[in-house]
């Protein structure tokens, strides 16, 4: 077994209201999480899932 601690996120929580924001972002934007060989050009990378969940968060917390 992994000493890796299982993260559960609670609901309704400031963190999976962000991560629900960040798939609405997705969705209205036509992107893409995972890789497609039609439509590689909406395919989102690392940098844009971290800096768009970062700012969902920021959002959801009053900080924007």
């Amino acid at each position: 077994m992994s000493d890796t601690p299982v993260v559960h996120i609670g609901e309704n929580s400031p963190e999976q209201i962000a991560y629900r924001l960040m798939l609405d972002i997705v969705r209205v934007e036509d992107k893409l999480l995972e890789k497609s060989e039609k439509n590689p050009g909406k395919t989102v990378d690392r940098k844009w899932i971290l800096d768009t969940y970062a700012e969902c968060i920021r959002t959801v917390r009053g900080d924007r």
